[in-house]
Formats: structure tokens, sequence, C-alpha cells
């Protein structure tokens, strides 16, 4: 059974007597460890009715472009076929989401979807609850916590989420009990996203496509878990002491995986948990604390994209010394295609560019010196948004938005005032070259655009 914490009822509407109970997977784009899926199982299991999952492809999703598509419909793929080894079929249907899930609830029993947290994703399960024309259930699956669990508000820290966070994991940190499917149900449609159709798909579909596919990230749950094992056997003995080591290649690089809820982080966790390895709890801290005080972040703050949902603090203080000299100013062109004087910066840039992701800590360096260097906070905000959105594999979720924002203040504490950045910390390059070998993260760069 899949906990009540997890289930939430978009609507007061009845269970149909129709054909299907119908999963409308839309954030968690994967066939395991996906409680959507399972509860959706269970329901058609009770009634006697098989399930199908849509997909609805839209090809408008704000600042999405050709890089973040492929990555999404190589994972599609993997997901078509392995539901129907389950015995289930999934449409991948092009249209807007909650379009393509009110249709075709039209002829189902129950309407089950995923949770999203941004305003897209939620405006848009309010608007299938509303239009379908039988009871709609949302199920959290993408957190180890449910977010209204964990907190009734918007959190200041880590510090004060962990510990609501760490009284609920033995609760909710528990292995997904995959369900039996008892009945299945002839194809409703021919040819829905295969190997040959996902090149189709990117063809028809009216997208950005000024960014391409990144080489270095391939999606998929198989990719991700075989990723996740080279993670654990090679880096994560070595992760509390190295992961902010740009040099160093430790990170999980779960988060792309994440991002398309490709792979579950309460599996990533089990499996991590398994190990008893010494680097087991600074990965958790950074997996579910850290992430989830993301996900808190969009849910309660309806200003998570913009400066102004900054804490009063942070913006006061940015504010204070927006008009102070710059050393230097780059517009945005020249940040785009890795145009300063600091080589350092360039590189992670260019790493974001090439690869689809930058190192984490690098990604804080490179979010400050755009605050630096651009001639207003809220421009600079602005900037370091898009250009993380734009090229990012992982950007456009709450992470981003928490991982920009943190830049800016957000989840962070006042420090020692000075020019430009007020109260706001500051990092510089003479921390890099203190710290780090940073000279060999830069050799490991491309040096084109």
């Amino acid at each position: 059974m899949i906990q009540k914490e997890r289930v939430e009822q978009l609507n007061k509407k009845p269970v149909a007597a129709r054909k299907y109970v119908l999963y409308w997977m839309q954030q968690s784009q994967r066939s395991e460890y996906n409680h959507a899926l399972e509860y959706a199982i269970e329901r058609a299991n009770e009634l006697d009715k098989p399930v199908v999952v849509c997909f609805g492809l839209t090809d408008d999703y704000p600042e999405a472009n050709e890089r973040h598509y492929y990555f999404m419909l190589e994972g599609l793929i993997e997901t078509e076929r392995t539901l129907a080894d389950r015995g289930i079929e999934m449409i991948v249907e092009h249209g807007s989401p909650e379009t393509v899930a009110t249709r075709l609830a039209q002829d189902a029993c129950i309407l089950v979807t995923d949770r999203g947290y941004l305003r897209i994703q939620r405006m848009w399960r309010d608007i299938a609850a509303r239009r379908a024309p039988c009871l709609a259930v949302q199920v959290e699956t993408d957190v180890v916590v449910p977010v209204n669990v964990a907190s009734t508000h918007e959190e200041y820290s880590a510090a004060t989420l962990r510990r609501k966070i760490k009284k609920n994991l033995d609760k909710f940190l528990i292995p997904i009990r995959k369900v039996r499917v008892r009945k299945t149900i002839p194809r409703l449609r021919v040819g829905s996203v295969s190997e040959s159709a996902a090149e189709r798909a990117m063809k028809r579909i009216n997208i950005d496509r000024s960014v391409l596919r990144s080489a270095h990230y391939q999606g998929g749950t198989g990719n991700a878990k075989q990723i996740l094992r080279h993670f654990i056997k090679r880096n994560l003995a070595h992760f509390p002491d190295k992961r902010n080591d740009p040099s160093q290649s430790i990170a999980s690089s779960m988060s792309p995986y994440l991002h398309f809820g490709q792979i579950s982080p309460i599996y990533i966790a089990l499996q991590v948990q398994n190990t008893e390895d010494p680097g087991t709890d600074a990965f958790l801290e950074e997996l579910i604390v850290r992430r989830e005080l993301s996900m808190n972040f969009a849910f309660y703050n309806q200003q998570y994209d913009s400066f102004s949902g900054l804490p009063a603090w942070a913006r006061q203080t940015l504010q204070a010394h927006r008009t102070d000299p710059r050393p230097y100013v780059y517009d945005f062109s020249e940040l785009e295609h890795a145009q300063t004087h600091d080589e350092y910066w360039n590189a992670a840039q260019k790493e974001m560019t090439a690869y689809g992701k930058m190192h984490g800590y690098m990604r804080m360096y490179w979010g400050k010196k755009i605050i630096e260097w651009t001639e207003d906070p809220e421009r600079a905000f602005e900037t370091a948004l898009h250009l993380n959105n734009k090229y990012e594999i992982d950007g456009r979720d709450a992470n981003a938005y928490a991982g920009v924002a943190w830049c800016f203040g957000k989840h962070d504490r006042p420090w020692p005032e000075r020019k430009i950045f007020g109260k706001v910390r500051y990092m510089n390059a003479a921390g890099l070259r203190r710290k780090f070998n940073i000279k060999k993260y830069v050799e490991r760069i491309p040096k084109g655009e």
C-alpha cells in the first residue's frame, strides 16, 4: 500500500465506470520505484481494469531546448519498453500535457498523476483535475519525505528543515513494492515512442534547437543506475572530503536523471545506505535534505524564479550596493560565450555549455561572479537563471531555482558587509587557488564554445 501522506485527491468527482485507470506520467518518467504508477496499478486491480500510462509532449515548455528534450526522449524510449514488459501501454502524444491527460481521461475510471512543484506543473494538474470526468488523484513520488509532511511553510535554511526531515525518514525511506498488473489491454495506439520514433518526434515538435544535445549524458533509468553503481563503487568513500573539489570527478551526476524523474531519490538513497560506506551521511544530506529544501522553496514561495523571491535582508543589502562601481561589467553575450578575464569562470561556463552540467562548487563561484560583473542585482539574477536554465540538463527545476537563489543569499545568512555584495556571501579566485588544484579543472574543460 502507498502511504496515505503521498496521496492527494485533486477533485471531488466519483470513480467512473469506464475502460481503464489512467496514469498521467509527467514528472516521474520511470517504470520502477514510482509510487504514482504503483498506486494506479493497485486501484486498477481493485476495479479489475487495465492501466494505461500517458505522457504529454509539449513543444513550448519554458526555456527548454533540444538538449533537454533529447535527454528526456531517451528516457521515455526506455520507460515505454519497460512498461510494456509489465503489460502496460504507454501513449506519448504531442500536445499540452493537461490537454492530453484530459482527452484520455474521458475513458478513465480514475486519473492518477505524479506531483510537480513548479508553477506550470501545478497549473497543468489543476486544469486536468477540473476537466476530467472522473476522480483525479495526485501521488508524490519524487521526494523522500512529502513536501507538506516535512514542513507546513517555507524554511529558512537546511538547518531548520533537517530536523523535520530526519524525524520522518524511517517512515518514508523504505523500498517500493512492485505491484503485479492483473489485467492488460490491447494496444490503444500504434507507434508511440520507440527508438526510431524518438528521432521523428524531435523533428515534428517546434522547439528551440540552438542548444544541441549533450554527448556527455544519455537519458534513461538504466544509464542512471549504471552511473550510480560507478559512483558508489569508486567515489562515495571520497564524497565527504572531495565533493567540493572541481579538479576531482567525485560527483554522483544524478541530478539530470532526478530532474526528469528517470530515477527515484528513494532508490538512490537505499542503494547508498546498503553500502554502509563512511560517505553515506554526507551524500544523503545532499540528496535528501538539500534537495528537498529546494522543493520546499518552490512549493511555498510563489516568486521562486524572481529576484523578489529572495529573503528581504538579501534584497535590501544588494539594493543598497547596486550603484557600487564594478571592477568589470560584461553583457549577456560576453558571459554566455565565456569572454571574461577570469579563466576559472570561463571554464565553468564552457563546462556547462559543452556538457550540460557544471561542477556544483563552480556553479556557486559562477553565480557569485555574475553578481559582481553585472550592472545591477536584478539583471544579475535574470542572467544567472537564464544561462543556467538554457544549458544545464537539470535546469528549470526546484533545485535550479534554489541554486541560483542561494548565490544571492537564499538559504544562507548575512556575512560581513562589503562592496557590491553587501552582506551576501562573497567568493573569489584566490579562494579557488588556495583550496584546489584549479588549473587541473581548467585543463579538462573544452577550450571552444
